[in-house]
């Protein structure tokens, strides 16, 4: 099995509705995005996914958020715009994106700080 990661920055602001405690007050990050990527074999020339591929995909989706207020987004509408949720929401939207065969979206960590984070994997029982 190999293991493929990218890792991607944007900056942008969010808020906590409903926290009690500072992050309820508007604020920023400059938040770092892991992706890590999964394959069985390699191909032909030795290579299990195109990184060029998934880092288009990815900087494609990210460009949604970079510079935005992240609660005002659709993405966000109903929820908090945590490191949780927008760990599984960058998950369902790079697995939707990246359809390479042999290659399995494994999960993808969302950080806020360089000590804070979190990483969403689906469930696939």
């Amino acid at each position: 099995m190999f293991e493929l990661d990218i890792t991607r920055d944007f900056s942008a602001a969010h808020r906590l509705v409903g926290y009690n405690g500072l992050c309820s007050a508007l604020h920023g990050h400059n938040w770092t995005v892991q992706v890590f990527i999964r394959a069985k074999q390699l191909d032909g020339i030795g290579i299990a996914a195109d990184f060029t591929v998934i880092k288009r995909e990815l900087t494609a989706i990210l460009s949604a958020y970079d510079h935005k207020y992240l609660n005002e987004l659709p993405d966000f509408s109903g929820i908090n715009p945590t490191s949780e949720n927008i760990a599984r929401i960058l998950f369902e939207k790079l697995d939707a994106a990246v359809k390479i065969p042999g290659v399995t979206l494994d999960r993808v960590r969302v950080c806020e700080s360089p000590t804070s984070g979190a990483t969403y994997i689906p469930d696939r029982d």
